[in-house]
């Protein structure tokens, strides 16, 4: 059984034609075959390449009524359970396919405190259109186990501006079939009566907020209501809803809202600040004060100015508790808003409150035990005398978890450190039922703390890693080396990369130099010692070199342009040149990057891979044109390639141990081209195959036992379904090696298989980190004749 977009069921009868005893060849298919049959499936188990974290964390969301039960969202990565056992987060939305990858994207989630099996997540990536679907609503009765889905006629902004602000999205905690849902883009706020299956949206609320971070198709959307909280003592469980509501709107105006009538009207909140600052967070304590924490920017890059303030609901008086800059006077210019607010569950009057942002050089953490009268620092500058300013922190910080963390440097000038504690801190919660026990989301990770009320006597707090099991990172490159000790390097958005001898440890980030973004890599196929990557760097410093199988790196002494853009490198067969296009003009080297000559005859940023027999010959790809270099990338001449698509964008590559061998990936729907194509005269010709739809990414592994040509691995489309699929008859035929819950969304920048390791795939993803893949099994054919039924609402 499973459900349609629109929450209806849909029951699926299947029936199997088994073929008893017999396994069907894939390699002896006929075309006949091909078109009634959908392409055979390999059972293959999928587990994360180990990085921990590796992407921002703007929402953690502790189940209020149920010990342990506590959730994390991710704004491109989806969202997350925190196993108890074994305090590793569980993926919950790996089922999310190509066609809605914008579902990863988590806006907001909300779990039910009198239901705690019942968990929803408001998705959508982006409000503009690089997203081409609208939102959803995601309600699970299984704690993320499965999903029922019900669109919306709006998007969701879970990469947008503002996205660490919320939750968005609430459940009544008297009367828990009735959700209210903050939007975006003008949308106002909506309500459900049916445990999130059907929305409308509260007319009588008409606030939509009048604050857009900037301009264009990112910045310059409204960010809309923010958040929403229930006084829960104004109802009467499983009777009366809550009478009394608060909404948080980003409008510089008018920020606050209230209903004293169950939603059916709407009033400012009186006496509410008006100093032009946003409504970041807010929190109700159990005594009847609302906090707020405020700043003059949604974040998550950017929040200058700031306030909290508490208000007693009770009274109608507003205090301004904002903690002191510092005391310094020097330091008058240091100044930031606010973001992440937590008050304990078992004392109202016990705060917390983080910086948003403090860029520079650190974000603070402030904890308060008297109700914001006072404040203490996790960490003081001592004075600013002499530089660099002494630094002391009230915590250590342990990140062996993640050694990462600390971007490979090991000193740095206080009152800087590595790690930092944090940035992007947008969120900041105390376990409801653990006073010690504290978590917060930054750009890179989940930090938390296990003794948090040693803070209040004055003793050290020790902040760990909290992130493991959670993977989002976003992977722009992978290779796999056929030989030395690493069986994978790494090129990873935001995080530079990563080479894992052992997939399941954790390794340090790459370094000398350290990527912003790692942006390609290469290794020379005769001499896989010697490795090269590229990306955008520090210092300006885009690409490094190894020549111990990455080991250790090394910068080059120059390099050809100043953009500080990595671009695409490729390496020759055995390591004697190195051809990159810096997102600019083709360079070569021959001396290890000592000195950089321009290419001739190719276009600038081109896409350039090296042949993995003949060290001389190099091909690129620019603006629909195949090239080829047969003296070391020096040169290159357009080639007449015969098949060769010239509408569409393509990602190429050489296959290892055969020269001129080489296949191509890419498309676009728009103008009907879209596939897999295969060269074996060095790329005077392509031939596309017939029975593949689309191919976005490829890659090659070990050849089956008995075979001599290497296994290819795509994302792509066979027989109408998209997939990861395996070929080891060179294309002839397709095994899709992935299933239906386990898609992984966006799946088009990287993959490789293993040279060494027979069905062992290596896929990248755009926020749910590095997969890999290895077989379980057999192929065999299913038939199914399907009959479908759907009851109406």
């Amino acid at each position: 059984m499973t459900l349609n977009k629109s929450g209806k069921i849909v029951v699926v009868l299947g029936v199997a034609l088994a073929l008893m005893g017999v396994w069907w060849s894939t390699a002896h298919r006929s075309s006949a075959q091909a078109k009634t049959l959908t392409a055979p499936s390999e059972p293959y188990t999928w587990q994360n390449v180990e990085v921990v974290g590796g992407g921002f964390v703007p929402g953690i969301i502790f189940n209020t009524a149920e010990e342990g039960l506590v959730y994390a969202r991710t704004d491109i990565g989806g969202a997350y359970r925190l196993d108890t056992a074994t305090n590793r987060w569980i993926p919950l939305l790996d089922w999310i396919g190509w066609d809605q990858w914008g579902w990863t994207g988590v806006d907001s989630l909300a779990t039910d405190a009198l239901d705690p099996d019942r968990v929803y997540a408001f998705v959508g990536t982006y409000t503009n259109d690089w997203d081409p679907n609208n939102a959803a609503i995601l309600r699970s009765a299984d704690r993320g186990a499965t999903w029922a889905i019900t669109d919306l006629p709006f998007k969701g902004g879970g990469n947008m501006p503002g996205r660490a602000m919320g939750e968005r999205l609430a459940i009544d905690p008297n009367v828990n079939s009735i959700l209210y849902l903050g939007t975006r883009s003008g949308n106002g706020l909506w309500r459900s009566d049916d445990f999130g299956v059907t929305w409308s949206r509260v007319v009588t609320f008409t606030a939509v907020g009048n604050y857009a971070p900037g301009t264009g198709d990112y910045d310059g959307d409204l960010i809309g209501v923010v958040w929403v909280v229930f006084d829960k003592s104004t109802g009467q469980t499983g009777i009366m809803p809550s009478r009394t509501i608060y909404v948080g709107v980003a409008d510089t105006d008018t920020a606050l809202y209230q209903s004293t009538d169950a939603g059916r009207t709407w009033e400012p909140i009186p006496g509410q600040p008006d100093q032009g600052y946003l409504p970041y967070h807010g929190v109700l304590a159990s005594n009847g004060v609302l906090y707020v924490t405020y700043s003059n920017n949604c974040g998550p890059y950017a929040g200058g100015n700031g306030a909290v303030w508490k208000y007693n609901t009770r009274t109608g008086v507003w205090t301004d508790i904002t903690p002191p800059l510092h005391p310094d006077p020097s330091l008058s210019w240091w100044t930031y808003g606010y973001g992440g607010l937590a008050v304990d569950a078992s004392d109202p009057d016990v705060l917390m409150v983080s910086s948003q942002q403090s860029w520079w050089p650190d974000d603070i953490l402030f904890r308060s035990t008297d109700g914001g009268a006072t404040w203490e620092r996790i960490w003081n500058i001592m004075n600013t005398t002499n530089w660099p300013w002494p630094r002391v922190n009230d915590y250590v910080q342990d990140i062996s978890a993640a050694p990462w963390l600390d971007w490979g440097r090991t000193v740095d000038p206080l009152p800087e450190t590595a790690p930092k504690l944090g940035w992007m801190i947008g969120d900041l919660e105390i376990d409801p039922f653990n006073s010690d026990r504290m978590m917060y989301g930054t750009g890179a990770t989940i930090y938390g703390s296990n003794n948090l009320t040693d803070w209040d006597m004055d003793e050290i707090v020790t902040i760990t890693v909290m992130a493991q099991g959670l993977e989002e990172t976003a992977v722009l490159d992978l290779i796999s080396p056929p030989t030395g000790t690493a069986h994978l390097i790494s090129a990873l958005g935001d995080i530079g990369g990563f080479r894992h001898d052992d997939l399941s440890v954790v390794p340090g980030m790459t370094t000398n130099p350290t990527l912003g973004s790692g942006t390609s890599l290469d290794y020379a196929e005769l001499e896989p010692n010697f490795v090269v990557r590229v990306g955008n760097g520090d210092n300006m410093m885009n690409l490094g070199y190894s020549q111990d199988g990455g080991i250790t790196w090394t910068p080059p002494v120059t390099e050809p342009l100043s953009n500080n853009r990595g671009g695409n490198v490729a390496v020759a067969a055995d390591g004697s040149a190195i051809v990159w296009s810096p997102e600019g003009a083709v360079y070569y080297s021959t001396d290890l990057g000592d000195t950089w000559t321009a290419s001739a005859g190719i276009s600038e940023s081109a896409t350039i891979e090296s042949d993995r027999v003949n060290p001389d010959v190099f091909y690129g790809y620019a603006n629909g044109n195949f090239y080829r270099s047969e003296d070391g990338g020096a040169t290159f001449a357009a080639t007449i390639s015969a098949g060769w698509p010239t509408t569409v964008s393509l990602k190429f590559k050489a296959v290892p141990g055969i020269e001129g061998d080489l296949w191509a990936a890419g498309g676009d729907d728009d103008v009907d081209v879209y596939g897999l194509w295969h060269s074996t005269d060095g790329g005077d010709n392509f031939t596309k195959l017939a029975n593949v739809e689309k191919a976005d990414v490829f890659g090659f592994g070990a050849p089956a036992p008995g075979a001599d040509y290497m296994a290819i691995y795509i994302s792509g489309q066979v027989d109408g379904v998209r997939g990861i699929y395996r070929s080891t008859t060179m294309g002839a035929s397709w095994v899709r090696i992935n299933d239906d819950q386990h898609q992984y969304a966006w799946t088009g920048d990287a993959i490789t298989g293993d040279p060494r390791i027979y069905g062992r795939v290596y896929l990248g993803t755009n926020g749910r980190g590095i997969l890999y893949g290895d077989s379980l099994g057999a192929v065999g054919y299913k038939i199914f004749l399907p009959l479908v039924l759907r009851n109406h609402p």
